[in-house]
């Protein structure tokens, strides 16, 4: 049997796909209200299409069948409230707890649609975000270095004299000091190689402010993990 005609008999006849009661409207919004459970989470993803979608999840599920309670095209509050609201209002309200990133939008749609339940920021979005704050203090001193370092050669070259790159005890300018530190500052003090050891200690001897929110942002997954 050929592949495509193996297909369409599996759509058209095989999977009932035909006479399935979500298939008008399964483009834009699916619901399976016998999926909700006491604990819930919810989250923006991208499928392979590129298309935005919310989903609904039952955590206690753990991703087995029976995980989805339901996924809507979008994002918009407006949309994603309107369709979760038409699970029953018994159900919404068995919910006790739902899980969800720092996202106002999605704190909005719990509130409309679960408002007997506790919201729970997702820990991963809150340690994600303590990261990046980080990654971002290095980013701007690795500017301000780079900047430094222009008006250093400008100097230089107008007095006629060399310029002379500053370099620390294992061998990195600034610049590559903070280009370099990128991923030690992801990883525990445990998990830094020799090399990453050297540079750190460096690192935050010469950037004191990094050195703190770096153990600021470890103790928050200290914190969770508890």
């Amino acid at each position: 049997m050929e592949a495509k005609l193996l297909e369409s008999q599996y759509k058209n006849h095989l999977s009932h796909f035909r006479n399935w009661e979500q298939r008008a409207h399964a483009e834009e919004w699916m619901l399976f209200e016998k999926n909700i459970g006491p604990y819930v989470g919810l989250d923006e993803t991208a499928l392979a299409s590129g298309e935005l979608y919310t989903i609904l999840i039952n955590k206690e599920a753990k991703g087995r069948k029976g995980t989805i309670i339901a996924m809507i095209k979008g994002t918009s509050v407006e949309k994603v409230s309107q369709a979760i609201l038409k699970l029953s209002r018994r159900r919404r309200f068995q919910v006790r707890e739902i899980t969800l990133d720092m996202a106002p939008n999605m704190a909005r749609i719990a509130r409309l649609c679960f408002p007997a339940a506790k919201l729970v920021i997702d820990r991963f979005h809150v340690q994600k975000l303590a990261f990046e704050a980080v990654q971002e203090m290095r980013i701007k001193a690795r500017w301000e270095a780079l900047d430094k370092e222009m008006v250093e050669i400008t100097y230089a070259k107008a007095s006629g004299q060399p310029f002379v790159t500053e370099t620390f005890e294992n061998g990195d300018s600034r610049k590559q000091l903070l280009a370099r530190s990128r991923y030690l500052l992801f990883k525990k003090t445990e998990l830094w190689s020799e090399s990453q050891r050297k540079r750190a200690k460096i690192l935050f001897r010469e950037y004191p402010d990094i050195k703190k929110a770096y153990y600021l942002s470890m103790r928050l997954g200290v914190i969770y993990h508890q």
